[in-house]
C-alpha cells in the first residue's frame, strides 16, 4: 500500500469588522481578507474587491481580470489587513455605516 501524504492546513481568510464577535449585525458589515496564492491577498465584500485606490470593484474572479487589475487589487497580508481595518467603519448597509450600527448597539462604549 502506498504511503499517504500528510494533510496540510493553510489559513486563507480573515474576517474584519468593528462590530464585536457575537454582534447580530456583524455578518452584514464584515470585510473579508482572502488568500489568492503566491503571497497575495484580496480585500472582498459581497462580490466586490477593494483596489489600492480605495474603490470597490464588482467582481472578484481572477480569470476575467488582467494583470494590471490584479496588481492593483492584490496585496501582501499586512497591507490587506490594514486596508480592511481602515474601511471597516465605513461599510454601508441600508444607509447605516458600521460605525452607526456599533454606536446604536453598543451605546455604553
Amino acid at each position: 500500500m502506498a504511503d499517504v501524504p500528510e494533510a496540510t492546513c493553510l489559513p486563507v481568510r480573515y474576517e474584519v469588522s468593528i462590530l464585536p464577535e457575537g454582534d447580530i449585525n456583524r455578518h452584514v458589515f464584515n470585510i473579508d481578507v482572502e488568500y489568492r496564492g503566491a503571497g497575495r491577498w484580496a480585500v472582498t465584500r459581497h462580490g466586490s474587491c477593494l483596489g489600492a485606490d480605495g474603490t470597490w470593484d464588482f467582481g472578484i474572479k481572477e480569470y476575467d481580470r488582467g494583470d494590471d487589475w490584479l496588481n492593483s487589487h492584490r496585496f501582501d497580508l499586512d497591507t490587506a489587513l490594514r486596508l480592511a481595518r481602515e474601511h471597516a467603519p465605513h461599510i454601508v448597509v441600508n444607509g447605516e455605516t458600521a460605525l452607526d450600527a456599533y454606536r446604536r448597539t453598543h451605546p455604553e462604549t
